[in-house]
């Protein structure tokens, strides 16, 4: 069989391509339970000098220069497999940093994961774009629609992360720390230091109670048992790409390393690139905000920090859901009703935020939001991934390397300015970015839209002119 001819596989081969799909998810929702547990607790357990959300944005100022940088490169080298295998273990080292948080431990292993999740993403994402290539010319579907669907499956499967995880902080942590907030501030008080109000950088001291080193000491060691065994399962249970690759090259086969990070910044300046910006930025903000700022100042502030874990479940959960049915719901709707009903839930939640002042005897009020929440996420998720995908097809590593990058900004943007600003102006900041990146979404679709309906217009045949040549008429040229 020559190198540029297919693989012959079985009739049961498609079963084994969905198998990958869900081991590879599985292996994702293990290791970022372990993250997304410890990751949601740093604006509540180590809010001191801002020291949690500090990190946070080492994590992601390290994933801006890995998804420039490292990507193709990393996987051309180890190949998608081996790369998503090795790049969980680079996030151990800052689980492990918890049991000392220091500035001096922290920053530097925040850095470390940061650049170990460019190919972690990427291998993902470009895994599963080929998958829905091999998928394709088996089951004659349209590779887009399976892009889709394995996108909803995987965020389907991933975002239970949020449940398993913020379970084992919230039963490692005393149920009676939920009374701490309200014994730490004044019930009379809560209105005027909670929520819309509440500043970290002046009001985490008082309002928010450190935790026991020991409880500390069980969270991390438990974590580190999943990203363990996440890399692992990687190891064991997903198949090379090369398996379904025989007619694709490798990613980045035959360039050299700069020529690789070359496609990447070319694709990072083309004009549709440039207006998704801005939705790209607000997805990563928006999630940033609901872990830190929203955890921090409407959840520990004014019920307790053992109340985290359990709203950041209802919002795993939320989401995980909400991405495998609007997979589905896209087939029939397309993206752009689902968007619309993204920006209009979240502009709903936004005024909430600015106009409901937190109850420690309405906890059921911060349960709703997180669901609303999750079901949002999970559409800007599923949905901007997958145009990505579709938007710049045969680039997927570029592509999905840059989608990773600015919603890496937008996490940063959101941890740098938690500590100093009010959850009010926090809120706004949201609010605009979001209205402003669907409006460029909007002009992409449109213009996307557009180049496609002039690619696939039939040529117009030249009129029969009567006492001229008109051979090229007979011949349908």
């Amino acid at each position: 069989m020559s190198k540029d001819q297919d693989i012959e596989f079985k009739p049961g081969e498609t079963w084994r391509i969905l198998k990958n799909v869900v081991v590879i998810s599985i292996a994702f929702m293990v290791h970022f339970t372990a993250y997304s547990g410890a990751a949601n607790l740093q604006s509540s357990i180590n809010a001191e000098e801002g020291l949690g959300t500090a990190s946070l944005a080492a994590v992601y100022a390290g994933l801006i220069c890995s998804n420039i940088f490292l990507p193709a490169v990393v996987i051309k080298w180890l190949g998608t497999k081996w790369a998503i295998a090795l790049s969980i273990i680079t996030y151990m080292p800052y689980i492990a940093a918890q049991l000392r948080p220091r500035f001096y431990t922290m920053i530097p292993t925040g850095l470390i994961m940061g650049l170990g999740g460019g190919p972690l993403w990427c291998a993902k994402c470009t895994y599963l774009s080929v998958l829905s290539e091999a998928h394709s010319k088996l089951s004659n579907i349209s590779a887009e629609a399976l892009l889709v669907r394995f996108l909803g499956l995987f965020f389907m499967i991933f975002q239970m992360n949020q449940v398993w995880g913020n379970l084992i902080s919230s039963l490692v942590i005393s149920s009676g720390d939920n009374l701490a907030a309200v014994t730490a501030v004044n019930a009379t008080m809560i209105p005027k230091v909670c929520g819309r109000n509440f500043l970290p950088s002046t009001d985490a001291g008082e309002a928010l109670q450190q935790q026991p080193p020991e409880k500390i000491q069980m969270i991390v060691a438990i974590y580190l048992a999943c990203m363990a065994g996440a890399a692992l399962i990687v190891a064991v249970g997903v198949d090379s790409m090369k398996r379904y690759k025989s007619s694709r090259s490798e990613p980045g086969s035959g360039r050299a390393g700069l020529a690789l990070l070359v496609v990447t910044l070319k694709l990072l300046v083309e004009p549709h690139q440039l207006m998704l910006v801005i939705i790209n930025v607000f997805v990563g903000m928006q999630q940033a905000f609901f872990g830190a700022d929203f955890t921090a100042a409407f959840v520990s502030c004014s019920i307790g920090t053992g109340t985290v874990g359990f709203v950041m479940m209802a919002y795993g959960l939320s989401d995980a859901i909400g991405c495998v049915v609007t997979g589905y719901v896209s087939k029939v709707t397309g993206r752009l009703p689902l968007i619309c009903v993204a920006l209009v839930a979240h502009c709903c939640l936004f005024v909430s935020l600015l106009t409901w002042s937190p109850q420690a005897n309405q906890t059921y009020v911060v349960y709703v939001i997180a669901v609303i929440w999750g079901l949002c996420d999970s559409i800007w998720l599923v949905q901007i991934n997958a145009y990505y995908g579709i938007l710049f097809p045969g680039r997927e590593e570029a592509a999905f390397s840059n989608f990773r990058l600015w919603e890496s900004v937008g996490y940063i943007i959101a941890y740098i300015i938690s500590p100093y600003f009010r959850t009010s102006t926090k809120t706004y900041v949201l609010f605009v970015s979001m209205i402003v990146g669907v409006l460029f979404y909007f002009v992409v679709e449109y213009r996307d839209r557009k180049s496609k309906k002039i690619e696939e217009k039939p040529l117009t045949p030249p009129k029969y002119v009567s006492g001229l040549d008109n051979t090229a008429y007979q011949k349908g040229e």
